[in-house]
């Protein structure tokens, strides 16, 4: 009977109820986008280290992020390769650089340098141009993401890096740099002519363990046989690089303040729902209250009706933020969902339906039963 009259009173009013749903749906919609843009967003940090098909990374001792090595020497790569366990170990070289503009500007670029012949360091996929675009004399790979950047170089154009002669052999799609320089992908002796520096200076080792073998125990001999080095697996590098741009951006701050003045909305506008049903039949709370209903049943009561709004809110929320995710999703402005930010913002949505129920939970205890029988 509490459960009848709970629902019969929820939809009496349905202008109030769906004042409550908007509350809930706009809460659920905020969380998802603000937590699927933070979560595209910061994977760009990562991004190299993610999809460079390596097991383990070397880096200078104080290595904190991918994007900003220090330069190692070259041949102390010998050393990694005589480890047991390490089944094949590449240099790879990052510098900055800048790119030239047909209109005769020019643009800031993160020049990449891998071995043509491994995979390892390979972050992308070609979108447009021959497979083997890194091997053609000059050849660069950039994104088709930064064509504007780039004003949009055809395949086989020619461009000068570092004033150096290349040629655009190759596109991806999709591998973009958390800063705002575009990345450009070439050999890696190539790459000293684009950036410059010391040829026999490298950023990385990047190392692939044979099946089986643990890459913490490798990581633990690297350690030990270069003083002046780090090792990392792949995840612990990019889990760094990615605690990096947290630690010291405000980055973090600023979506999970909004995440949280969206919960604040939300909690509001249904609190406010709840409140208004709530003194618009606050006699009929006190005729219950009168026939013998306890405080815990008229709890329930209210539990129940916050219960039905936030499912329902919650169920059109993510059915929401899943369109709105496959309509506005691009690389540049990544929307990442996951089974584990629905749940969450679920739970913390609905916790907060039913802490709003209290508002009006405690304008019905102070309701006197003996005034709706005197009248």
């Amino acid at each position: 009977m509490l459960w009848n009259i709970a629902f019969r009173t929820l939809f009496h009013d349905r202008g109030k109820l769906m004042a409550g749903l908007v509350g809930v749906i706009f809460s659920v919609v905020l969380v998802n986008v603000q937590g699927g843009l933070f979560f595209g967003l910061i994977r760009k940090a990562s991004l190299l280290v993610d999809q460079g098909n390596a097991d383990i990374w070397v880096g200078h001792r104080g290595m904190h992020n991918v994007d900003f090595p220090h330069d190692i020497p070259e041949r102390w790569i010998h050393r990694i390769r005589s480890i047991d366990g390490v089944a094949e170990a590449q240099p790879m070289r990052i510098g900055f650089s800048e790119i030239s503009l047909p209109d005769g500007g020019h643009e800031g670029t993160m020049i990449i340098g891998l071995k043509p012949a491994t995979e390892l360091g390979r972050a992308y996929d070609i979108f447009q141009g021959p497979e083997d675009a890194l091997e053609h004399v000059d050849g660069v790979i950039v994104d088709a993401c930064d064509d504007d950047k780039l004003l949009s170089p055809a395949i086989g154009s020619i461009r000068e890096i570092g004033g150096s002669r290349a040629v655009i052999s190759g596109k991806c799609y999709g591998i973009l740099s958390f800063l705002v320089t575009p990345y450009v992908f070439t050999t890696y002796d190539r790459s000293v002519e684009f950036s410059g520096g010391d040829p026999s200076m490298s950023s990385y080792f990047l190392v692939r363990v044979e099946p089986g073998v643990d890459a913490h125990a490798v990581c633990a001999e690297i350690n030990k046989r270069l003083d002046d080095v780090s090792a990392l697996t792949a995840d612990e590098f990019a889990n760094m690089s990615i605690n990096y741009w947290l630690t010291r951006t405000g980055l973090g701050l600023s979506f999970g303040a909004a995440t949280a003045l969206g919960l604040l909305v939300g909690l509001v506008m249904v609190a406010q729902t709840l409140y208004a049903m709530v003194l618009d039949r606050i006699s009929e709370f006190a005729t219950l209250k009168a026939i013998g209903s306890t405080e815990s049943e008229i709890l329930l009561l209210l539990g129940a009706q916050s219960s039905l709004v936030a499912v329902v809110g919650i169920a059109i929320g993510i059915v929401l933020s899943w369109s709105i995710q496959f309509l506005f999703s691009t690389p540049r402005a990544e929307i990442m969902f996951s089974q584990g930010l629905y749940a969450g913002s679920a739970a913390i949505v609905f916790v907060i339906c039913l802490a709003a129920s209290g508002l009006p939970y405690l304008r019905v205890r102070k309701v006197d039963p003996h005034s709706i029988l005197q009248g």
